[in-house]
């Protein structure tokens, strides 16, 4: 999976599919059990040519490969569940749960106000999308510990 970083325009944001879908309407995985229910489903769809992005990363060149989205879903779930020290989920949501497209995963540890409104609500930490992603800035700086999260994912 290659990486790439290019630049957004206003216009870009207001026609571009990725950025239309990315602000388009989510539900989230609010128990557990249904995060776990939209990990199966997702593996049944590893063959849509997934991109992982990493928000704060370079943008991924190509679709990862069923194996390389099979590693992340076991290791964004195993992060997921040891570090959002919660009885529930909350922090995945997809565009659509019975055949998702489009699925945007918090950082347990930038939550901000990721469910409730806000003027300038956290970005996600990762996006899955079968649209291929466009930039998003973030304002936050992307932890040391989360890069070498992503990174040893990939080496």
């Amino acid at each position: 999976m290659s990486r790439s970083q290019s630049k957004k325009s206003p216009e870009d944001f207001q026609l571009d599919p990725f950025y239309k879908k990315f602000k388009g309407s989510f539900t989230s995985c609010m128990r557990w059990d249904d995060l776990t229910i939209l990990w199966h489903i997702l593996k049944q769809r590893a063959n849509l040519n997934w991109y992982l992005y990493a928000i704060g990363e370079p943008l991924p060149d190509s679709p990862a490969s069923e194996n390389e989205l099979l590693l992340f879903i076991a290791e964004i779930d195993k992060l997921l569940r040891s570090e959002h020290e919660e009885d529930y989920c909350g922090i995945v949501y997809a565009d659509d749960k019975k055949a998702p497209t489009f699925i945007k995963i918090y950082d347990p540890n930038n939550l901000g106000v990721s469910c409730g409104f806000s003027n300038d609500p956290p970005l996600p930490g990762w996006v899955l999308s079968i649209i291929p992603p466009k930039p998003l800035e973030d304002k936050s700086v992307l932890t040391q510990q989360r890069k070498r999260w992503w990174q040893r994912l990939w080496s």
